[in-house]
């Protein structure tokens, strides 16, 4: 086969592809080969340009024995890491004297192994936060079956941490199933129209016994007549009650919401609703902002947890308005409170 034909073959292929043959050096890359692992590289030693063992190691066994082989590529495309699935298959009649080449395939699987590492990341962040309620509930049975049995004063503190606990993680399970709810349903728009201004009055009212026994002032700012969005009513009730909540814990002393209505949103481009929720608490760090919606991330993991927090609020929020087709923006520095707001299109 002429070089011509071998490199219309690779062309042809819409993967990163390399043929090395029985000389151990590259004779044919396609575009997105030589993109990959760099121009000019016909003529060169494989192992100067790949230099991964696995891979290095597969190319050698290939030529000797002609069989399948399957390794992996890591790489850097310049803002993240990157892991190709690399194939080799012997194909004869190419190369010096047509004694054989190994094609070489790089598939990039980059997105499912961030998908695989967030699935072990979650599972070891669940186990984590059901292991520690587990293991003091634990404890304290074995206390009250043993010292404490007839320490009727020591029963009842214990009995009051097992139900604290208890509490805690029936919380964590029931964020766990509306988190799994929300992104079951992401891609399904709602179509009901809602009263907004008739939600937010009702989550205020809900939490208004919180914000007395805390001493919050929580206010609602909103036009006099009923503004109606496209929403899943439970859906957009669950994410006020959030953000709300969480202004009332961690935030100051005054809680505003603040509803305005948008003739256009740049981010939506199409008429939309804006819902502040703010506070003039003690601030969220600027580093912790690009992840506070992601699962089990805490900006102060010891309040959360004395508040009972699950680590899953802020994304259960997201997902939310994400199938709204809306906007979460966070802005916040120390010592000057917190905004949350949230678009939604009308």
């Amino acid at each position: 086969m002429s070089q011509e034909l071998i490199d219309g073959f690779l062309a042809a292929i819409p993967l990163p592809s390399v043929l090395v043959d029985q000389t151990e050096r590259f004779i044919a890359v396609n575009l997105e080969g030589a993109t990959l692992l760099g121009p000019q590289i016909v003529g060169r030693h494989f192992a100067t340009i790949l230099r991964q063992p696995s891979v290095t190691t597969a190319i050698e066994q290939c030529l000797v024995d002609r069989k399948p082989r399957v390794a992996r590529h890591l790489s850097n495309d310049g803002a993240q890491d990157t892991t190709f699935e690399v194939t080799l298959r012997y194909v004869q009649g190419l190369g010096a004297v047509k004694g054989g080449a190994v094609l070489i395939c790089f598939a990039d699987v980059t997105d499912r192994e961030t998908a695989s590492q967030m699935r072990r990341d979650f599972v070891a962040n669940v186990s984590h936060e059901l292991r520690t309620p587990l293991t003091a509930l634990m404890g304290f049975i074995e206390t009250l079956r043993g010292a404490a049995r007839d320490d009727a004063a020591a029963r009842d503190r214990f009995l009051s941490i097992m139900e604290g606990e208890a509490n805690r993680m029936n919380r964590l399970v029931g964020d766990l199933l509306s988190l799994n709810r929300v992104e079951s349903e992401e891609r399904m728009r709602p179509k009901e129209r809602i009263d907004l201004i008739a939600h937010l009055n009702s989550t205020i009212k809900s939490l208004a016994p919180l914000a007395e026994q805390r001493g919050n002032i929580l206010t609602l700012d909103a036009p006099a007549l009923p503004v109606e969005i496209p929403a899943d009513a439970d859906q957009i009730q669950q994410v006020f009650t959030n953000l709300i909540e969480n202004a009332l814990k961690y935030g100051g002393k005054k809680v505003s919401v603040v509803l305005t209505v948008l003739d256009r949103d740049p981010a939506l481009r199409c008429a939309a609703v804006r819902v502040q929720v703010i506070d003039d608490g003690p601030g969220i760090d600027p580093v912790h902002l690009p992840r506070l919606t992601e699962r089990f991330y805490r900006a102060d993991n010891h309040r959360s947890r004395e508040m009972g927090g699950t680590g899953l609020g802020l994304a259960i929020v997201k997902h939310i308005i994400n199938r709204h087709r809306g906007r979460l923006r966070v802005e916040s520095d120390l010592g000057k409170g917190a905004t949350f707001t949230v678009i939604l299109p009308q």
